[in-house]
């Protein structure tokens, strides 16, 4: 009972973690690497629970594993001792049949014995009364009637030698019955004790067949405790396994998001950041009449930062996307960029072009490589036709000539 309210606490425990997890907020695409180290340090908690957990199952299922094991054992030795004693039974059964028998025979040994000393005593009583009878015969006849003394000594040895050897046979035969009636006696005795001995047999085996029944069924708790500690683990592990994989997905993306800031990093510094995309040339026929950095504005007359390179072309010269990406702007600017299109290429970096004389694609549109997006002009802030083409890396503009051919 202890070891279910213990499986359903973590049942409980990790469907509690399970909601937690899932409940998470998914860290925006924007999100810094100190903010995704600490997404990935609160589901590493919620890993280090869930190992806990699965631990403390993993316990209560080599308790109950070996609770199995010794019920087992238990079981192997009632059922031996079980054989034991029907075996035991079997021969007690046995041999009181054969008691039983003897007794049998012995009953019918004394039945003959107790008849032949009833025919023996007739016999003796039938031989007296006849010869009384008959002859009125008494030791005064017999004493009397003799022809001389020696027939008279013969007379009286032949009477006393039938009625000495009648009492003998008498006697011997009541001996004879008395000794198969002691038999019989000690027969029934025997058998009375082996009785009592297959009662007893009885009720032990009886005793034994109820633990082992007592056995049966909780070596069916324990399976079924097993089984729920098996489910629990199970759950568990894919809890674990979903988990681990969130947060390896979050290392991933932590790294980026290094590798990001540290791009930023260089872009604020005044670096070109690498990019493993290829870029292409957004114009033809092109001649670069302004570079990138600190200039002298052909227009104001300021000294003031060029975030791009200039350009110069054909008026209408096409413009295409120099790589693959969502439109952000495509709008007109007065006094500055004129007709301008932006794109951001969803990788950090982010490509603006200006001064078309007009745009042929709009905001929230997906554009491929080498798409036309517009035409080459003079609109805003110009002093001819040319475009002006920038590059920015986590907003901070970089030098375009470090990244097109």
């Amino acid at each position: 009972m202890h070891r279910n309210r213990q499986a359903n606490r973590i049942l409980s425990a990790l469907l509690a973690l399970a909601l937690t997890v899932t409940a998470l907020p998914m860290s925006a695409q924007a999100a810094s690497s100190s903010e995704i180290q600490k997404e990935i340090d609160a589901l590493e908690e919620k890993n280090a629970a869930i190992q806990k957990e699965i631990n403390a199952i993993q316990r209560q299922y080599d308790a109950n594993y070996s609770d199995m094991q010794a019920l087992v054992e238990q079981k192997s030795a009632i059922d031996q001792e079980m054989t034991l004693l029907s075996d035991k039974i079997e021969t007690t059964n046995q041999q009181i049949s054969a008691y039983s028998q003897l007794i049998a025979d012995t009953q019918e040994e004394l039945d003959k014995a107790k008849e032949e000393l009833r025919e023996l005593s007739e016999q003796h009583r039938e031989r007296v009364r006849v010869m009384e009878e008959k002859g009125n015969l008494t030791y005064w006849q017999v004493i009397f009637e003799a022809n001389s003394f020696t027939d008279l000594l013969d007379r009286l040895t032949m009477v006393e030698e039938i009625n000495a050897a009648d009492r003998r046979r008498i006697e011997q035969m009541r001996i004879a019955a008395d000794i198969v009636s002691a038999t019989q006696m000690n027969l029934e005795s025997e058998k009375s004790s082996l009785e009592e001995t297959r009662v007893q047999l009885a009720a032990d085996e009886e005793t034994l067949a109820q633990k082992r029944s007592e056995s049966d069924e909780l070596l069916h708790e324990l399976e079924k405790k097993a089984e729920e500690y098996e489910l629990l683990m199970a759950e568990s592990e894919v809890l674990q396994d979903e988990l681990m994989q969130e947060i390896a997905a979050k290392e991933k993306e932590l790294e980026e998001a290094k590798y990001d800031e540290y791009l930023a990093k260089l872009a604020l510094q005044g670096e070109n950041p690498p990019s493993n995309a290829t870029w292409v040339t957004p114009v033809s026929g092109w001649k670069l009449t302004s570079p990138f950095g600190m200039r002298v504005h052909p227009v104001l007359g300021t000294q003031r930062m060029h975030s791009g390179i200039d350009m110069a072309c054909a008026q209408g010269t096409p413009i295409y996307a120099t790589r693959a990406g969502k439109v952000t702007r495509a709008s007109y600017q007065a006094g500055g960029a004129g007709n301008y299109v932006s794109i951001n290429h969803l990788d950090g970096f982010a490509s603006i072009y200006m001064h078309m004389t007009h745009y042929v694609v709009s905001a929230g549109q997906t554009v491929s490589q080498g798409q036309l997006i517009g035409y080459v002009g003079s609109t805003g802030l110009s002093t001819g036709p040319h475009l002006h083409f920038g590059i920015s890396y986590a907003g901070t503009y970089v030098n375009p000539l470090a990244y097109i051919t």
